[in-house]
């Protein structure tokens, strides 16, 4: 009996395959490997979304998505280091401190890149590599932490503010060479933001305070992840 083959649709093939260009799409992240070694590149944009859906008018980064990428590429022998740009508004306090916790826990050579605007909880994000840049255009806004819908006002809810806060001000701190008391007074400013509480930071200002490591643009960022690499390398051999 002659077995009748079902006829292979070739763009539903397409459609189940994990193509670099899909990855893209789904993940904002794309490998690539060359002489260097096999870099991860990991984008944070829009909004970092928590525990509760955003519209799908918003441009947002899951973090039920980067947790298990970020392990993945931890626990991955193919994959050198890691460099995570970054063009955020902020979002959701501890999806993103979540994110930053991991990255700055890892062993796998990272350089963060901030393009446009790493604001908010996007500062956490932006420090939390083993060498962090920013673009001379970019900018950081510095803010007090904010909730939106019903608050209770009672002695408690501003307590738990604060804790947030110093949760937020101490990561920084730790991962990055700005100090805790220049980081609040940053949150803290008035006079900078006409409508808020805050200050705004750009490029060589980031570096200056101590908040970022250096100026870099796309290149630069390789460079120094290639270096990283190179070092990661020899100690793995000796």
């Amino acid at each position: 009996m002659t077995e009748t083959k079902k006829p292979t649709n070739s763009s539903e093939n397409e459609e189940n395959q994990d193509t670099p260009q899909q990855q893209i799409v789904d993940m904002g992240s794309s490998v690539v490997s060359n002489r260097h070694g096999t870099i991860h590149c990991l984008t944070i944009v829009g909004q970092v979304e928590g525990h509760m859906i955003l519209p799908g008018s918003s441009k947002t980064t899951k973090y039920e998505h980067v947790l298990p990428l970020l392990a993945a590429i931890e626990e991955s022998d193919e994959v050198d280091g890691l460099l995570l740009l970054l063009n955020t508004v902020g979002g959701d306090i501890e999806a993103g401190l979540a994110i930053a916790e991991l990255i700055a826990g890892m062993r796998t050579p990272t350089v963060t890149l901030v393009l446009g605007g790493g604001h908010s909880i996007g500062i956490p994000l932006a420090v939390s590599g083993k060498v962090t840049m920013i673009a001379p255009s970019a900018s950081m806004t510095i803010h007090p932490v904010r909730m939106s819908g019903t608050v209770i006002a009672v002695p408690a809810t501003y307590q738990y503010f604060d804790r947030i806060q110093e949760r937020i001000i101490a990561f920084v701190a730790k991962n990055s060479h700005i100090s805790a008391d220049k980081f609040r007074e940053l949150m803290l400013a008035t006079g900078d933001m006409a409508n808020d509480v805050g200050s705004i930071v750009y490029g060589e200002q980031a570096v200056e305070l101590g908040l970022m490591d250096r100026i870099g643009t796309l290149s630069d960022a390789l460079d120094c992840l290639y270096e990283m690499i190179d070092h990661h390398g020899k100690q793995k051999e000796d």
